[in-house]
């Protein structure tokens, strides 16, 4: 038995979204390359400020800046896991807002193997890092 309504998206409500998400990828993309994290405003890790440890997110915000100005391998030493996440991120939106809840990708990416799995990968990613 299928618990999710089908779902059909208008063409109108596909435009608007893809509008929405381009306008706040565009802003984003601008604050991260105007804005350096490490000597202007930004938000501190309240986990870090709190354990000393770094939370799977750590370093993000300079990896974005440093991916904006193409410095790869710097935002590599920031937060390698921005390279992974930031595509899935992208993979979800697109599987949650567009994609049908009947198909087969949809019953893939929620499957509680792969939500599992993306868990698993995060909490290990936490672990590892704060080893080294």
């Amino acid at each position: 038995m299928n618990t999710y309504p089908s779902r059909k998206l208008s063409t109108k409500t596909i435009v608007a979204i893809a509008l929405a998400a381009t306008t706040v990828f565009v802003l984003f993309a601008i604050y991260f390359y105007k804005v350096n994290p490490e000597s202007g405003p930004s938000l501190k890790c309240a986990f870090k400020a709190f354990t000393g440890y770094d939370c799977p997110g750590c370093g993000s915000q300079r990896a974005f800046h440093a991916i904006m100005h193409l410095e790869f391998a710097k935002a590599w030493h920031f937060n390698p896991f921005v390279f992974f996440a930031v595509p899935a991120t992208i993979f979800y939106f697109i599987v949650e807002t567009i994609l049908p809840r009947k198909g087969a990708v949809y019953r893939l990416a929620t499957h509680p193997i792969t939500l599992s799995a993306i868990l698993f990968a995060i909490i290990a990613w936490w672990i590892i890092r704060n080893l080294f």
